[in-house]
């Protein structure tokens, strides 16, 4: 759904661990036989040389040097970094303590943060140099280092890297390297076969090309943000890159007070296998709530958005995250089935713009078609908001930069038929529609754009009663025209292709 600047008092616990079941009781609690295996499994990965943690823990004097902060950041669950609340769905990559191992941490500290026996001290994980889940069979760099300045706006930019597959080619797996964590915020992927991204590029004297060019003829296949586990897709599923594709990275750059460059990466791990079952995402509202119509007024500390959607045909569930910005403060995604039962998906009242995760499903979930899928967000834009980036607060709307908003969740789900999987995002095209016929009629989108004022004319000589809204009688011709023209275009992708 971003590696942003951490503070050195937040620990960037980074992997699940087998929680600990603590030391024997009535033996004192050690580092070397009851804190190392905790630390080695769950803190070492990203706390070590050329990670996102600011320091290291990796052996026992710098734990040591750092007990009495682990166990505060512990105690009070700002690490390890999980904020899903416990609901009716279990995650197979929870990272949060149990209250047994907080303690552990705690009694450790309080008998003075032994050693214990050098002998028992576990070794430290293998890691494969920067790469969490291995190293990848083939890495594609930037081709050229890109330089963000000290200060201004938040920086868009894509970059095209030339994948030079002679072969349609299977992907089970993707890890994003950031070239400097301080300034990278989030970024999505995409595969351009056309060419076009090449000339973009060509015609811009930086590196890449900026926002002015459309994506929108790309394929989108994923993204990257703040909190993500990098691991390889589950239940056999793939990703298809065709031969001769671009690699597009869209990088959302954040100044951290310093100028500084970046030359990111992606390493893909391939499959010889193609992929189990189609699968793809659900995005709800689409493009991360670009026409949702979010208007937050200045000081409202509990600006709610709304948002439904009706699965259309069978499918699986496996994987969840949301994405927005500073204000955000809780979130939520609830499945309503056709049978009139409820299951929460996602509840989260501790977001966190610094630590966004992906959340892992321990068994898929069955939604049948006719499943409604409704979601929640809440904003506090007051002044008492520790993470509202403008105080005095002022009004904010939708936009892509750190001090705009935007909001979403995203289902990644499985399906049994390719037919199943177009349709769905066939049904996401006409929810984007129905939200473009809506913003248009309010006259709060498009602005002077000459297309946007045509399509608002026709609009609105199709409200017979010049009511300023569509019936849903009036809103066929209108979802027909909008539909069949290439209009839509300018919104890219829904879901992966």
């Amino acid at each position: 759904m971003h590696l942003v600047q951490k503070s050195a008092t937040i620990l960037s616990l980074c992997l699940f661990f087998q929680p600990s079941q603590g030391a024997e009781k009535g033996s004192p609690v050690t580092f070397s036989k009851d804190i190392a295996p905790i630390i080695f499994e769950s803190c070492t990965t990203c706390h070590r040389p050329g990670q996102i943690g600011p320091f290291s823990l990796t052996d026992y004097k710098t734990v040591k040097r750092r007990a009495k902060q682990i166990v505060e950041v512990t105690e009070e669950r700002i690490m390890p970094p999980w904020h899903a609340d416990p609901g009716d769905v279990v995650f197979s990559n929870d990272r949060s303590l149990t209250p047994q191992q907080i303690s552990l941490f705690a009694d450790w500290v309080a008998a003075g943060s032994p050693e214990g026996d050098p002998s028992e001290t576990p070794p430290l994980p293998e890691f494969h140099g920067d790469w969490q889940i291995g190293k990848p069979d083939q890495i594609a760099t930037m081709v050229e280092p890109f330089t963000i300045p000290a200060e201004g706006r938040d920086i868009y930019r894509h970059f095209v890297i030339p994948l030079n597959l002679d072969q349609d080619t299977w992907v089970k797996g993707a890890e994003f390297l950031p070239g400097d964590p301080e300034v990278v915020h989030h970024i999505l992927y995409f595969l351009d076969t056309t060419g076009k991204a090449r000339e973009y590029d060509a015609e811009d004297t930086k590196p890449g090309f900026g926002m002015s060019k459309s994506n929108a003829g790309f394929r989108y296949i994923g993204g990257w943000d703040v909190g993500t586990q990098p691991s390889e897709l589950p239940y056999g599923l793939r990703w298809l890159i065709p031969k001769g594709s671009d690699l597009v990275v869209q990088i959302h750059y954040h100044p951290s007070g310093k100028e500084t460059t970046d030359q990111s990466s992606v390493g893909f791990h391939f499959s010889d296998e193609p992929t189990s079952r189609p699968w793809s995402i659900i995005q709800i509202p689409p493009r991360f709530g670009e026409l949702q119509g979010i208007d937050i007024a200045a000081g409202d500390k509990e600006h709610i958005e709304k948002a439904t959607f009706i699965i259309p045909e069978d499918c699986e569930a496996f994987a969840v995250n949301g994405h927005a910005h500073y204000l955000a403060k809780r979130m939520e995604l609830t499945a309503t089935f056709p049978d009139g039962s409820t299951r929460c998906l996602l509840r989260t009242t501790r977001w966190d713009f610094r630590w966004q995760e992906d959340y892992t499903f321990e068994e898929p979930v069955k939604l049948p078609a006719g499943t409604r899928l409704d979601v929640l967000i809440s904003y506090d834009n007051s002044a008492s908001n520790p993470n509202n980036p403008t105080i005095p607060p002022v009004g904010v709307r939708w936009g892509p930069s750190t001090t705009d908003e935007m909001g979403s969740i995203t289902l990644a789900a499985m399906f049994d038929t390719q037919d199943q999987k177009m349709a769905t995002h066939e049904a996401l095209r006409i929810f984007l529609v129905n939200q473009l016929i809506d913003r248009l009629m309010e006259g709060k989108f498009g602005g002077r754009n000459k297309q946007m004022v045509q399509v608002r004319k026709l609009l609105q000589a199709l409200d017979l009663n010049q009511d300023s809204q569509l019936s849903p009688s009036e809103r066929i011709p209108a979802i027909d025209f909008i539909r069949n023209s290439d209009f839509m275009k300018r919104f890219g992708a829904i879901g992966f292709d």
